[in-house]
């Protein structure tokens, strides 16, 4: 069965915004943040991605951009002092740089310093400020010092396929700014980096490809936090903890793909339930039923929840999600019947039920679907315990999990 794809890139395109307009960033800065809008849009794909190749930033090693005039006020500028304080600090513990991308990180222009990014201040646009660092693909070692919290204007970071190690300092709180960080495809370590949490103004938090341990903390998944995307794949956490409070989370994007959670998705995932889109959860060894309140994310349009322990029926209020566009259950042990009404959904173009225990496909819709394309709807109904179709299991595995019927309500 092919991958899926998104089909929702261009309505979130137009309707989210990781643009710097509220930092009046340049317009070449503001061409560096399109590709991040592009990076949200790719999680499906990044997830099944190589870990060195499968990230959805371009290279970007292009020539900085030089302002001449924050290269003439680089010597009273108080803001870009204290940047250039910050960014030798970070030179200094880059302790590999084998493309030598920070070669020319030398003198008091840090506007020229390639893959930093200068724009008019928020507060004063008559001052040139260090608005974006952008260390994609560089392969550059070391970690992340405290002097980092000495750039304060910073709304960008991007370090995306880099060889960076350790924590992620306390002083990342004085970014009040960020709107962005990609982190990802490092060698972070630690529990969760709850530093990010004091970010008022970050909408972007890609952390997936670290080593990164432990619980998710309840406040990523509040209203505390405005986050529209969260990107946690390929990680070692080993539990959500999505708070059972009222409390909505923002997130339009969530995905927690390739960790090891174990235990049952909460039912508090209907917190979601105003904002999220598309919700990945491949191979997180999540196990128990998949709870009711999956349903109530009526927003929905992407559910992947494949390569788990999830066991009994497919809780028909999926019937409800009509703007689903691609839903996979593939390689679980879930049983039952296939419900008409999620065959149905309207706007469904690619469904797999495939490596189940599913024994029967209700209605003729469905029945319809395991012999035709429906419009353009790809159907994988393979590795079941379905009477009459092909590429079935045999009747010794099917009975042995459906002589034991799992009741979830």
């Amino acid at each position: 069965m092919a991958l899926f794809s998104f089909t929702s890139i261009a309505k979130c395109a137009n309707a989210i915004s990781f643009t710097l307009l509220v930092v009046q960033v340049s317009s070449s800065f503001n061409h560096l943040n399109l590709t991040s809008v592009a990076a949200k849009h790719s999680s499906r794909d990044s997830v099944h991605a190589s870990h060195h190749h499968g990230h959805p930033h371009h290279d970007r090693h292009h020539s900085n951009h030089s302002d001449s005039a924050a290269a003439s006020d680089d010597h009273s500028n108080a803001r870009l002092d204290r940047a250039f304080l910050s960014l030798q600090s970070w030179k200094r513990v880059m302790y590999s740089d084998p493309h030598n991308f920070t070669s020319n990180w030398e003198g008091r222009s840090v506007c020229t310093y390639r893959g930093v990014f200068c724009a008019p201040a928020p507060d004063d646009p008559k001052i040139q400020v260090v608005a974006g660092i952008d260390l994609n693909k560089a392969d550059i070692a070391g970690f992340l010092p405290a002097e980092l919290g000495l750039l304060s204007d910073l709304a960008l970071i991007h370090l995306n396929s880099d060889r960076f190690c350790g924590i992620l300092p306390h002083s990342l709180a004085n970014l009040t700014l960020l709107h962005e960080l990609d982190l990802s495809n490092n060698r972070f370590v630690g529990p969760f980096p709850t530093v990010v949490l004091s970010l008022p103004s970050l909408k972007y938090l890609d952390l997936r490809y670290n080593e990164f341990e432990g619980v998710l903390p309840p406040q990523l998944f509040s209203n505390i936090v405005q986050l529209d995307a969260i990107f946690v794949n390929n990680n070692r956490f080993t539990s959500i903890n999505i708070p059972a409070s009222s409390l909505s989370s923002s997130a339009s994007v969530v995905v927690f793909a390739n960790n090891n959670f174990s235990g049952c998705l909460p039912p508090s995932i209907a917190n979601f339930a105003n904002t999220l889109e598309e919700l990945l959860l491949i191979n997180t060894s999540l196990s128990g039923c998949l709870p009711q309140q999956v349903g109530f994310l009526y927003k929905l349009r992407v559910l992947d929840v494949s390569n788990n322990k999830l066991v009994g029926p497919i809780p028909y209020s999926l019937a409800g999600l009509a703007h689903l566009e691609q839903l996979n259950l593939a390689h679980n042990m879930m049983t039952g019947i296939v419900p008409a009404g999620v065959c149905s959904l309207p706007n469904l173009a690619n469904f797999t039920i495939s490596y189940n225990y599913f024994c029967e496909e209700d209605g003729s819709i469905c029945k319809n679907l395991t012999t035709s394309k429906r419009g353009n709807t790809a159907f994988d109904d393979r590795r079941n315990c379905l009477p009459d179709r092909p590429y079935q299991r045999t009747q010794k595995e099917c009975n042995a999990i459906l002589e034991n019927p799992v009741d979830c309500f």
